[in-house]
C-alpha cells in the first residue's frame, strides 16, 4: 500500500484538482483524459467521510479499490442513475483508490453493455479479471503516489480494446455544453443522425438514454450552482433555463431523492463529480 506522505509529491508531478493532507483528487495524462476524469487517493476517517456521505447521480461508471480488513477489494459501480450511500464503507477502509471514468468512458476498456451495468454494484473480478488482477498487483506493489498513477495509466492505456463512435462524442459534447438543456431531436438535427440511431449508442455506451442523461447534465451543473451559496434557486433556474422553481426542485428529488434546500443543509454529507461536467 501506498504511504499516506507521497501525497504531498504529486502537487510537483501532476494536475491536481484537489488535494490535502489525506487525499489528492488527481487529472490523469492527456493521452487517458477522452476517457478518464480523475484518480482519488484518500486515506479515509471518521472526520473526512460521515457514515451518511453519498455520492451523486452522475451516469458514469466508477472503479474503486481499497484496503479494509479483509485485504485489497475492488468494486465497480456501474453508471450511476441513483444516489449511492458509501460513507459507513468508506470509513473501514484504510486506503481507497478510486478511478472515476468519463461519460462512455468504461465501454472502450470492457465493450460490455453498459446497460447491464447501470446502478449495479459489482465485484471488479467479475467484470475483467485479467484487468483487476494487473491493478490490484500495482497497487499491491506500489509505496508511491506517483509511480502509482503512472503504472495504472500505462496499463489502462495498454487495455483500451476501442474508440467510441464519432457521433457518440459530438452529442455527449451538445449535452454538456448545453448544461443539459438540450432535446434529442435538436441533437439529432445538429449531429445528422437519427435520434434512434444515437440513442442506441447512448444506451450501449452510457447505459441510459439521450433524455436520462442529459437530466444528469443538468442537475449536476445546478449541484455546482447550489455548492455557491450566494446562489438563489431562481437564479440557478434561470441560468438552466428550467421553466420555474417547482419544476427545478421536482426534476432535483427525482435524480437525488432530496430537494436542493435539504442537500445546501447538508452538502458536506454529498460528493458531486467535480471533473466531467
Amino acid at each position: 500500500m501506498i504511504k499516506q506522505s507521497s501525497l504531498n509529491i504529486l502537487t510537483h508531478t501532476r494536475q491536481i484538482l484537489s488535494c490535502g493532507k489525506d487525499f489528492a483528487y488527481v487529472l490523469p495524462n492527456e493521452s487517458l483524459r477522452n476517457l478518464i476524469s480523475n484518480f482519488t487517493i484518500t486515506f479515509p476517517n471518521k472526520k473526512m467521510i460521515s457514515d451518511a456521505y453519498t455520492i451523486m447521480p452522475h451516469g458514469s461508471v466508477t472503479l474503486v479499490f481499497f484496503y479494509n480488513i479483509g485485504g485489497l477489494q475492488s468494486l465497480l459501480f456501474g453508471p450511476t442513475t441513483k444516489p449511492q450511500k458509501v460513507g459507513a464503507i468508506a470509513n473501514t477502509c484504510d486506503m481507497i483508490f478510486i478511478i472515476e471514468f468519463q461519460p462512455a468512458g468504461f465501454f472502450p476498456f470492457s465493450k460490455i453493455n453498459q446497460k447491464d451495468l447501470t446502478d449495479n454494484i459489482l465485484p471488479f473480478s467479475s467484470v475483467d479479471a485479467a484487468l483487476d488482477q494487473s491493478l490490484r498487483n500495482i497497487l499491491t506493489a506500489a509505496v508511491d503516489a506517483d509511480l502509482l498513477l503512472t503504472k495504472i495509466e500505462r496499463k489502462l492505456m495498454s487495455s483500451i480494446q476501442l474508440l467510441y463512435p464519432k457521433e457518440l462524442t459530438l452529442a455527449i459534447n451538445l449535452i454538456i455544453q448545453a448544461q443539459g438543456g438540450i432535446t434529442a431531436s435538436e441533437i439529432s438535427n445538429r449531429s445528422f443522425y437519427s435520434t434512434r440511431h444515437l440513442n442506441r449508442l447512448f444506451n450501449l455506451y452510457l447505459g441510459m438514454s439521450i433524455k436520462a442523461f442529459s437530466r444528469l447534465v443538468r442537475i449536476n451543473k445546478s449541484i455546482t450552482m447550489l455548492n455557491e451559496t450566494t446562489h438563489t434557486l431562481a437564479f440557478v433556474c434561470e441560468k438552466l433555463e428550467y421553466y420555474d422553481v417547482s419544476h427545478f426542485v421536482k426534476d432535483f428529488k427525482i435524480v437525488c431523492g432530496i430537494t436542493p434546500q435539504e442537500y445546501r443543509l447538508h452538502m458536506s454529507d454529498f460528493y458531486n463529480e467535480i471533473a466531467k461536467y
